[in-house]
């Protein structure tokens, strides 16, 4: 039985065993993905910034300028583009919405970004841009990979379209989660106009006639939650200038502010990320080092059992067996059990009854 049992025991410490391998590395990479239906917005504010009136061409201060971002994820074309390309993506509509302090549109900015639902590296194919214009990513945007890890990314910007390095700067406290902290500090570069101006007549090519180009610069800052790669907070000093193609007039500031996201969409998402995290910690963690643990704790288990089964039988003091003398012998005979009714051999034998009859 014991057999049996240690058997048993060891054939669960193997399933157990190899369990926790395949949690995390080929359970985790197919179930912690990115849904394809996933619609997110966050609102960014700069308060007290300064912004350029297109209608008289001349900056002006502000009380605060707030940009909406919205992504929303794009099942269908998702589901086109995994078909053509055999891979599980996930496709995010996204555009940046900005309104002054009267709540008047200053410029918004469409997107499409394509991207493994599970990685969150770029996918390329048909439809990827921005503001109508195709691109080919590098790197991240928006998010950060599942279990970020302690180093430098690429990261996109969508205002240079180029990628740029994104800084790993060291692990730090926020809201009560471990996050790390990520800086990009993108260079004073030309950009685009975006092609819906703010005001009904202005476009690209008018400032363009004009003499004008944009140029733009920024620091951008994210707190990413490490587990799940989402950022919890993100801050931008961000730069714009209409600068002279001569060269012989001085450049006219078109933003400048910091943008940070705003109070309550900061607590709605370390919410949401405390409680998602939860959920990835189990595939990584919980789950594959439980499971060897077990394993471990069976196998021992098993092998106990084995080894008081294979145990000699007990033997007394004076190294007999308990019959009488060792291994069932009695001063070097043959020990046997009495006949029935505990009498001794002898003393009822049919050779002493006759020589008692008259």
């Amino acid at each position: 039985m014991r057999r049996r049992s240690s058997l048993v025991l060891l054939a669960l410490a193997v399933f157990f065993a190899a369990l926790s391998p395949l949690i995390r590395w080929y359970a985790f990479p197919r179930l912690a993905k990115i849904p394809a239906g996933q619609y997110q917005s966050v609102v960014l504010e700069a308060r007290d910034a300064t912004l350029l009136d297109y209608g008289t061409m001349r900056p002006k201060k502000v009380s605060k300028v707030s940009i909406v971002q919205t992504l929303k994820g794009n099942v269908e074309e998702a589901h086109r583009i995994d078909r053509a390309t055999g891979r599980d993506v996930v496709v995010w509509d996204g555009l940046a919405y900005v309104v002054g302090p009267d709540g008047a549109m200053v410029s918004q900015v469409p997107e499409r970004y394509i991207f493994d639902a599970h990685t969150q590296a770029p996918v390329h194919f048909e439809g990827e841009s921005v503001d109508g214009d195709p691109v080919e990513r590098r790197g991240l945007e928006f998010k950060f990979p599942f279990l970020t890890e302690k180093r430098d990314y690429y990261y996109f910007d969508a205002q240079a379209r180029t990628s740029a390095p994104i800084h790993y700067r060291g692990t730090r406290e926020f809201r009560g989660l471990k996050v790390y902290y990520f800086e990009q500090t993108v260079p004073w570069i030309k950009v685009p106009l975006p092609k819906k101006m703010p005001v009904e007549g202005v476009t690209p090519q008018t400032v363009a006639a004009m003499g004008m180009e944009r140029w733009y610069t920024t620091k951008r800052m994210f707190w990413v939650d490490p587990v799940t790669g989402a950022p919890v907070n993100g801050e931008e000093v961000h730069r714009e200038e209409m600068r002279f193609t001569d060269g012989k007039q001085q450049p006219i500031t078109a933003f400048a502010g910091h943008v940070k996201m705003r109070e309550d969409y900061i607590r709605h998402t370390v919410a949401l990320v405390k409680s998602q995290r939860q959920a990835v910690l189990l595939m990584t963690g919980y789950l594959p080092w439980g499971c060897l643990v077990l394993g471990a704790a069976l196998l021992s288990l098993s092998l106990l059992l084995e080894a008081r089964g294979r145990r000699p039988a007990a033997r007394g003091a004076d190294g007999t067996d308990g019959a009488g003398g060792a291994d069932g012998v009695r001063d070097g005979k043959e020990s046997r059990p009495p006949r029935s009714g505990g009498r001794a051999r002898g003393w009822w034998s049919p050779r002493r009854r006759a020589a008692s009859r008259p």
